[in-house]
């Protein structure tokens, strides 16, 4: 595996290396690239030539900078190539797999189009470029039977389906190149380990050689990790990642983020936007969360009132229509937005034409989704992404300062692949079974050649072989056997195989919206699924404008509710969407709290603090003063003892309601702290001997108890073993909402319960009801694997139980101090976020930030009450507000 480092190039010039690759291009296509584009980008240079030695080649690198051109240039040579000598055959030769329908769509786009110049100007054949995906009408996929086009477009979902079918499989049974397009975006979910099973399983039994393998990937870390996931060791690495100028900043809506009422706040955000996209052509505004969009559309229209017309501002999040979707993607691409506001569906490398400037409105929880998200604007590798990241309260300016200069630094999270998912091998073994009989040694050695099962145990192999062919006697359930073992030690198929893979393969689960019903089986409304497995009896939420307490499923027919009214939720409706911090961009801003605990700790003052924050993280003044105090108050109110990366403090507070609250510092980012704090939860629950409530953000988790308790929280971390967290977590989890929800979907995935029988669709409540009622029954069987399956995709994919490991293991090592402090009757400045953020869907916004304001007075009248001199309002800024242009 090699790697080739591509630099910055500010000056266009055609190199020696430009000349040498353009000699070994046909001359119409070397005079046709010359024409339009003048110079190879960085990416290019160092792809080209690799693809045309029919190297395996990923190359990573942002939007705009010839990334396409890259994997396409030597194939489309080569296809011209055979064209002039009579020897282009109607077959695929490259297969190009996306994992969004209208990326697909794009693509063929831009592909005719170079076509299209390339043989005006030379007399070539034609090559046929297709998309086949679950879109594509059938008539549609009969011609290409007939007439194969010479490249194919399509879907992970898409190339399986393509693959079970014995005609399509002739079709795409010759191909030499395989392209994966976003590659980023599948290796960290299920859909890449299923693709990545195809590959393998398409490449040992349907090409019978290998394939040339080109990945294309946005920023991402680390590349050797991606490159194995693509194909193994023998892939070169081009790391184009940070060949574009990028200039992020940090930009706070008011001067002082804790005084300023909600009004104040509201404004300078919406004033700062207006502002930013008066001055630039085309703005793409980026938010977490779907409701979130629609909420800054509308006000921002306003906002803009007189100087845009409504028409020109856009909307494109998930929810909505496809084409409603494709409808601002052609109006973005013609110029005739000044503004679209997305959720996270424009992250991707859909070609949305030009954009000169990306606002980010809070943070993007990673730098790696920092990075693709600037990346979008300044859609040519000579031109500067330019991104203004807009901060809300004081700890999301912590988290911003940090993420933007780790992305300068080129410091970038790492991805997670999921490893050996069992469901996703079930498809994979039942899909080789319709393609050629293999015995159960020969699918072993074939699933373990995918990156995503190269770890896979046999004796895990076996329990999801033995399932398949139908040894746990469940058929009383109607789960029947989908294989069989033949007289030759073969694995084939059973029954309706083939058509139950067409109309059920897959691993994108179906969302359902779940009915919620009072105890007296009153209709309350609806919820999303994906809030709904977050929940745990006891949960308290909001729906309708009220407040209703968990109690638990109605048999898969909704959930059951009681009236909670004036109870605080401890869920709040949009946690469900929003995007998790990373752990290690946690772990930097753990550091980050760290370095400026020691400055004050060694006595720097504060114009000190403030101009290294301003020279080294490049923040404004009174940004820079912002910070310092939040993390002054910090360390004046615990006595010093600010958490940090190695740094957990649990903070006892009790509050008015005579309740105590464990505030466990915990900045490792929600997946980690998430794992952490239910099985904390747990040793509390069973040394206390009563239930509680948890509340879980980014930088920690809250347990509360329902009066004041004589307990040591200390002893709750102390308890946990690291080599045991499996299944204490496993043991939580089995009474979750969560598993019941995620159980059905790996069911589906397993084809234990069908989405699709014979053609008929069943309803999603119908299914759920079907997985409950054998759930009971699963959980006494040894080992089944659909159960193990669901465990440990919440445990390691939704969860990190890695990372929890880690934290706990640093804590016995001694290499994480815990101290705690308290019990105080007012909560110290880094936990009132964490206490809060669930008020937004009881209280009006600007209730929240006075319920912050009020809390911040209590704070300072605790430090004047403990001797310390501290100001409640920034009156030593006298420097004028800075601009966007000079806030950082």
């Amino acid at each position: 595996m090699s790697l080739y480092t591509c630099l910055i190039m500010s000056v266009p010039r055609v190199t020696r290396e430009d000349q040498e690759i353009l000699s070994t291009l046909r001359p119409y296509v070397s005079s046709w690239f010359s024409r339009k584009y003048g110079t190879f980008t960085p990416p290019q240079r160092a792809a080209i030539p690799l693809i045309k030695q029919g190297r395996n080649v990923l190359i990573s690198s942002p939007t705009g900078t010839g990334k396409t051109l890259s994997a396409f240039l030597a194939v489309l040579d080569e296809l011209f190539a055979l064209g002039e000598s009579g020897k282009l055959e109607d077959r695929v030769y490259a297969l190009y797999v996306s994992p969004l329908r209208a990326l697909g769509n794009d693509m063929r786009r831009n592909l005719l189009e170079p076509l299209m110049e390339i043989r005006s100007a030379a007399s070539i054949p034609e090559i046929r470029v297709a998309v086949r995906t679950g879109d594509t009408p059938s008539y549609q996929r009969q011609k290409m039977l007939r007439t194969p086009p010479h490249i194919l477009i399509t879907t992970p979902e898409s190339f399986g389906i393509a693959l079970a079918s014995p005609r399509f499989r002739q079709v795409i049974s010759n191909v030499k190149w395989l392209i994966v397009d976003e590659i980023h975006e599948l290796a960290s979910n299920k859909r890449g380990a299923h693709l990545s099973g195809l590959i393998e399983v398409y490449e040992s039994l349907v090409v019978r050689r290998a394939v040339v393998r080109i990945g294309l990937s946005a920023t991402v870390s680390p590349l050797t990790e991606v490159a194995k996931y693509l194909g193994g060791k023998d892939v070169e690495i081009v790391d184009a990642r940070f060949v574009k100028p990028a200039d992020i900043r940090v930009v706070s809506p008011v001067r002082d983020l804790v005084r300023a009422d909600e009004g104040e706040v509201q404004s300078g955000i919406y004033k700062t936007m207006a502002d930013l996209i008066r001055r630039h052509r085309t703005t793409l505004v980026f938010t977490n969360t779907r409701s979130a969009t629609e909420r800054v559309a509308y006000k921002l229209a306003k906002a803009l009132d007189g100087v845009i017309t409504p028409e020109e501002i856009g909307v494109h999040h998930s929810s909505l229509s496809r084409d409603i979707r494709l409808e601002v993607e052609e109006k973005l691409k013609r110029g005739e937005l000044k503004a679209v506001i997305s959720s996270t569906s424009l992250e991707l490398g859909i070609d949305i034409g030009y954009l000169d400037l990306v606002v980010l409105l809070g943070s993007p929880k990673s730098v790696s989704r920092l990075l693709q998200r600037i990346g979008r604007a300044g859609h040519h590798i000579r031109r500067e992404s330019k991104g203004r990241i807009i901060v809300v309260d004081r700890d999301d300016l912590v988290e911003c300062s940090v993420l933007a200069q780790l992305a300068r630094d080129r410091k970038i999270d790492s991805v997670h692949i999921p490893m050996n998912p069992l469901d996703v091998l079930s498809q994979v073994i039942m899909l080789s079974s319709l393609i050629e009989p293999l015995t159960a040694d020969e699918l072993y050695n074939l699933v373990r050649r995918s990156y995503n099962f190269s770890t896979l145990s046999r004796e895990d192999f076996d329990v999801v072989l033995n399932y398949l062919l139908g040894k746990f006697g469940l058929e009383e359930r109607k789960i029947y056997a989908k294989l069989r073992i033949d007289e030759n030690g073969k694995v084939r198929p059973k029954g309706l195989l083939r058509m139950m893979y067409y109309m059920n393969s897959g691993t994108i689960p179906d969302q359902a919206h779940v009915p919620v019903f009072t105890e007296r089986r009153k209709y309350v409304g609806n919820l999303e699924e994906e809030f709904v497995e977050l929940l745990t009896p006891g949960d308290i939420f909001v729906l309708g404008g009220r407040t209703y307490e968990f109690l638990g499923s109605r048999g898969g027919q909704g959930i059951l509710v009681r009236d909670a009214e004036g109870q605080r939720p401890t869920v709040p409706s949009w946690f469900s969407e929003m995007l998790p911090l990373a752990f290690d961009s946690a772990l930097e801003v753990g550091k980050f709290r760290g370095t400026i605990a020691d400055m004050i700790k060694q006595g720097k003052d504060e114009e000190e603090v403030v101009s290294y924050l301003q020279s080294s993280y490049k923040v404004s003044s009174w940004a820079a003063r912002s910070i310092y105090r939040y993390i002054l108050e910090e360390y004046l109110f615990t006595g010093g003892l600010v958490p940090k990366d190695d740094l957990v403090l649990i903070e006892v507070y009790d509050d008015e309601e005579g309740r105590r609250n464990l505030v466990f510092h915990t900045l490792y980012g929600r997946r980690t702290v998430d794992a952490l704090s239910r099985a904390v939860a747990s040793v509390v629950t069973d040394d206390l001997g009563v239930d509680v409530k948890l509340s879980v953000t980014d930088n920690g988790f809250v347990i509360t108890l329902p009066e004041k308790a004589n307990y040591d929280p200390k002893q709750a971390l102390m308890k946990l073993d690291p080599s045991s967290l499996y299944e204490v977590l496993s043991r939580v989890i089995m009474r979750t909402e969560m598993l019941k929800r995620r159980f059905r979907h790996c069911a589906e995935r397993s084809f234990m319960i069908l989405r699709n029988y014979k053609g008929t669709e069943l309803r999603i409540d119908r299914r759920q009801m079907r997985v409950q009622a054998v759930l009971d029954v699963i959980k006494e069987l040894d080992e089944f694997p659909v159960l193990k399956e669901t465990i440990r995709e919440i445990l390691e994919d939704y969860m990190d139980i890695a990372k929890a490991r880690w934290v706990l293991s640093g804590i016995k090592e001694g290499k994480i101090r815990v101290e705690a402090v308290g019990p105080n009757s007012v909560p110290s400045p880094f936990a009132h976020n964490m206490l809060l953020k669930e008020y937004g869907d009881i209280v009006l916004a600007e209730d929240k930030r006075d319920l912050l304001r009020k809390l911040h007075d209590k704070v300072i009248d605790f430090l004047r009450q403990k001797g310390f001199d501290v100001q409640l309002k920034y009156t030593s800024i006298d420097e004028p507000e800075a601009s966007d242009e000079a806030s950082t």
